[in-house]
Parts: structure tokens; C-alpha cells; sequence
């Protein structure tokens, strides 16, 4: 076999490990994600480590729930709902969701300029955000997302620098197994805003519109006809997929819970400050690494979000719709993917704090997934939609369960503020 033909089985062996679900799953542990792991780690130390065990089955069951929608029906989670719902419901999740994503688009370019900032001090963040939008715009339109997320995946390896920091100092494993499976809740206002934020970044809505989109494209390009072995192998897809993100949410925390909140600092205000949980295992690379790290899932993760805007907004619309089409064939679905970019950069220019923002974004993540939660319920468990692939036992117990806790947490939020 030829040094091509060798490259291009492995290329496609790679191709096909990598799919919807871990995709999706890369693309949660986006800025706002690390950005919010980091604030836990450092103002807590490891009493939020229980969270990343916690979420795992929830998320996994939501996601899992998404896709086997996309696969039954065919159709966008928007087109789903449109088509068996009042249209009423439609106007208002997508109305909803789409101030939220695009406001974590805007608090991605500006995290993503400030790790730039970080290396070249000299341009300030707010125009490389606003270069990374044009870039990204750019070839969001011009190149398959395939292609670019092929690529760009890769840079999300150097979040496994997280894994490996907590082995290289001195920890107390002990402390670490019980704070990892022995809840331990502290009764304030800021524990409770973080942890809200967490379940927030954790369990996001503009995921549930990817996914199901996502396994429909699937379905088209490859031919899929829906049966037990299609369901298990997306099962199989969404569950790693979301043990990876949850396991590099796991040791964020840990390393900056153990490195910054150890060392005396209480709160990270710059993105930069965060980037100190690396020190111990690369030096001056650090910086550099974390910035990698940031702008690779970033880059990722902005065309996420944007597709599942232009996902939403499309089938609301009955227009042409998948990412896999020219502009030329969608061109309302590419321009709002590039609307919603050119949107949430005008956050650049607030002065607000990158890190500030990205926690923002993902509380009220934590306040609007309810809404969201409950629709999926809805259809996953409507058999005149789901025919004999509606929900099972566990599916509902663990949706229920993340409802009844978003709805909680949102309470208690409103209360405490």
C-alpha cells in the first residue's frame, strides 16, 4: 500500500471516530465553558469537581434524545416542532435562543481576543476578535464545515494539558475522590451563580439544535435508514462525546482548584489569569497553550453556534437549509450564520470583560434551557412523531431531572439576586 493510500484509510478511519456527538461534545468545552470551569475551580477549590460526574448522564440523555429526534424525523429539533406544535412555541424558542447564542458567540470573539491579546500585546483584543469573526465568516461560506472542523478539532488537544497538570503537583486524592461523588454545597449567592453557570455552559441549548441537525445531515449524505444498530451506534457517538467534554471539565476545574484557589488567588478577572493553571507543567509555554487551547475550541465552536442559529432560524422559515450546501443553494442559511457573527461582534466594542461576559452567557443558559428541556420532552415522548423510538424509563427520569433542576436553579437564582 502507498504512503497516500494509507494516509487517506487513516484520514478516513479519523473521519469516522470523530462524529456528530464528539464533535458536540468538543465543541461545549468552548471559552465560555473553560472560562466558567476556571471561576469554579479558582473561587471554589474542588467543592464544583461533583458537578462534572453529575452532568454527564444528564446531558448525555438530553443530547441522545436530539439526535434520535433528527434521525426519526428527518428534521431539525425548529422543523419538528413547527410541524406537530403551535407555531407560537416556535416564535418563542427561537426568539429566545437566539439572543442567547449569539451573545455567546460575542463573549467567544472577545475571550478569543483577549488569549490573543496575551501574545501579541501590542493589537489590541477587540481587533483580533473582529479579525476572527471576518476569517471565520469567511470561510464558513467558502469551505464544507467538515473540512475546517477536521482541522480545527485538533487544537482542542492541548486541553488535555488540564488532565495531566493535577498529576504533575502534590494532591490529595483522598479530598479529590469526595469532593468528586460527595456533593458539597455551599448556601450563597456566589456558589449558586456558579453552579448555575456551570449547569448553564454545561447543558446548552444551541447543542440540542446542532445535534439534531447534525444526525439528519448524517442520515443524507451517507443514506441511513433508521434501525436498533443506527440508534446504538449514536448512542455510542453521544455518550463519548460528552464523557470527553465532561472529562476535561472535570481536571479544568481541578487544576485551577488546585493550582490558583491553593495559591491564595480567590477570582479570575482576565482570561490570562486562568492560563496559570498551566504553569506547573509548561513554564513559559504556558500562555501559549492555553491560547491554543481557546482560540482551537473557539474556532470550533463559533461555527456551532452560528449553524445552529441559521439551523433555527431556517426552519422557522421553511427555507433551504445544511452546511453542506453551497451559499449559492442557502443563501438565507449562510446569511444568517454570518448575520449572527457580525451581531455578536459589536460586544468587542462594550468594554465588558471577556470572562464576565462568558459567565453571563452561560447563566443565562441555565435561565432559558427550561423551556427548551420540556419541548424536548414533549417530542421525544410523542408517538405520533417518534413512532416506536419514543423515550424509555431512563431517558424521561434523567430529562425530568435536568428540567426540574434548571427550573430550580433559575428560582433560586431570582431569589437570591
Amino acid at each position: 500500500m502507498s504512503i497516500r493510500s494509507t494516509k487517506n484509510v487513516l484520514l478516513k478511519k479519523i473521519r469516522q471516530v470523530f462524529g456528530p456527538g464528539l464533535i458536540t461534545g468538543a465543541s461545549d468545552d468552548d471559552p465560555s465553558g473553560i472560562a466558567t470551569y476556571s471561576q469554579a475551580g479558582t473561587l471554589f477549590g474542588l467543592n464544583t469537581l461533583w458537578t462534572a460526574v453529575f452532568t454527564f448522564p444528564l446531558m448525555a440523555a438530553l443530547q441522545e434524545m436530539c439526535a434520535r429526534i433528527g434521525l426519526v424525523t428527518k428534521k431539525g429539533l425548529i422543523g419538528t416542532i413547527k410541524a406537530f406544535y403551535p407555531r407560537w412555541l416556535v416564535v418563542c424558542i427561537v426568539l429566545v435562543s437566539f439572543t442567547a447564542i449569539v451573545l455567546n458567540i460575542g463573549a467567544d470573539l472577545a475571550g478569543m481576543g483577549a488569549v490573543a491579546n496575551m501574545l501579541i500585546p501590542s493589537i489590541p483584543s477587540s481587533v483580533f476578535s473582529t479579525c476572527i469573526g471576518l476569517f471565520l465568516s469567511y470561510y464558513i461560506i467558502v469551505l464544507p464545515y467538515a473540512k475546517i472542523a477536521f482541522y480545527l478539532k485538533w487544537f482542542c488537544l492541548s486541553l488535555l494539558c488540564y488532565i495531566i497538570v493535577p498529576f504533575l503537583t502534590k494532591q490529595d486524592w483522598h479530598q479529590v475522590l469526595k469532593s468528586t461523588f460527595v456533593p458539597h454545597i455551599i448556601w450563597n449567592k456566589q456558589y449558586l451563580l456558579i453552579v448555575i453557570g456551570i449547569l448553564g455552559t454545561t447543558i446548552s441549548p444551541y447543542l440540542f439544535f446542532w445535534q439534531t441537525s447534525m444526525e439528519v445531515e448524517e442520515m443524507e449524505e451517507k443514506k441511513l435508514i433508521v434501525d436498533k444498530k443506527i440508534i446504538h451506534e449514536m448512542q455510542t457517538d453521544v455518550k463519548t462525546g460528552i464523557f470527553f467534554s465532561n472529562l476535561v471539565f472535570f481536571f479544568i476545574i481541578l487544576s485551577t482548584g488546585t493550582v490558583l484557589h491553593s495559591s491564595g488567588i480567590k477570582e479570575i478577572q482576565t482570561v490570562d489569569q486562568a492560563a496559570l493553571a498551566l504553569k506547573p507543567l509548561a513554564g513559559k509555554l504556558t500562555y501559549l497553550l492555553f491560547a491554543v487551547g481557546v482560540l482551537g475550541t473557539g474556532m470550533l465552536a463559533i461555527p456551532v453556534l452560528a449553524g445552529s442559529v441559521s439551523y433555527m432560524v431556517s426552519e422557522a422559515f421553511s427555507w433551504k437549509e445544511g452546511l453542506n450546501k453551497k451559499f449559492g443553494e442557502a443563501k438565507g442559511f449562510y446569511f444568517i450564520m454570518i448575520l449572527s457573527i457580525l451581531i455578536a461582534m459589536s460586544i468587542n466594542f462594550t468594554g465588558v470583560s471577556p470572562v464576565k461576559a462568558l459567565v453571563v452567557t452561560a447563566i443565562i443558559y441555565g435561565l432559558t434551557a427550561p423551556l427548551i428541556i420540556f419541548v424536548i420532552l414533549l417530542v421525544s415522548n410523542n408517538k405520533k412523531i417518534m413512532g416506536d423510538y419514543t423515550n424509555g424509563r431512563w431517558s424521561n427520569i434523567l430529562g425530568a431531572t435536568s428540567l426540574l433542576l434548571m427550573i430550580a436553579a433559575g428560582i433560586m437564582l431570582l431569589i437570591i439576586s
